[in-house]
């Protein structure tokens, strides 16, 4: 049996494939969306940091709201029906600690993947975000499985 083929998922990517996959990405603040085609059995994720494009530069999937777009219109584009396709979100929690609630990026992540999936009527059938850890995640394409671990946080002090 040939060993699955891996990929590392930068922030600000995304990635999808007809072929098995095993994709990896680490995730503080930032969300990722899985697509998985339950008919075709193919896949793919995106990773993305802020919630959403303001309309200045390129629609980057950067951006929540674009990210998701692109990651649906790439298993279209792969012969995907919308109705095959299944959600699963993760991450989105909040690392930093800070007491000024218009910086929760983690939580207005989570928030705008709920949004987008609802608006697009793509059903999330399993997800674990927020928190207060980071967390590493592996997703495999032809099956839509994703395995994933809580990182902890380490406190840095200063030694004089």
């Amino acid at each position: 049996m040939a060993e699955i083929e891996k990929y590392y998922l930068y922030p600000a990517t995304l990635f999808a494939s007809d072929k098995p996959f095993e994709v990896s990405t680490v995730l503080g603040s930032c969300v990722a969306v899985c697509f998985w085609d339950c008919v075709k059995n193919i896949g793919g994720i995106n990773h993305y940091m802020l919630p959403l494009w303001n309309g200045d530069g390129l629609a980057s999937p950067k951006y929540g709201n674009i990210a998701i777009e692109k990651l649906y219109n790439k298993m279209i584009d792969m012969g995907s029906r919308k109705a095959d396709l299944r959600a699963k979100v993760f991450g989105g929690g909040e690392v930093i600690d800070t007491f000024i609630s218009s910086f929760n990026i983690g939580e207005r992540n989570i928030n705008i993947a709920y949004e987008v999936l609802k608006e697009m009527n793509i059903p999330v059938i399993s997800h674990c975000t927020g928190g207060k850890f980071g967390r590493k995640i592996l997703f495999y394409t032809d099956s839509g499985n994703v395995m994933h671990k809580f990182i902890e946080r380490t406190i840095i002090t200063k030694v004089q």
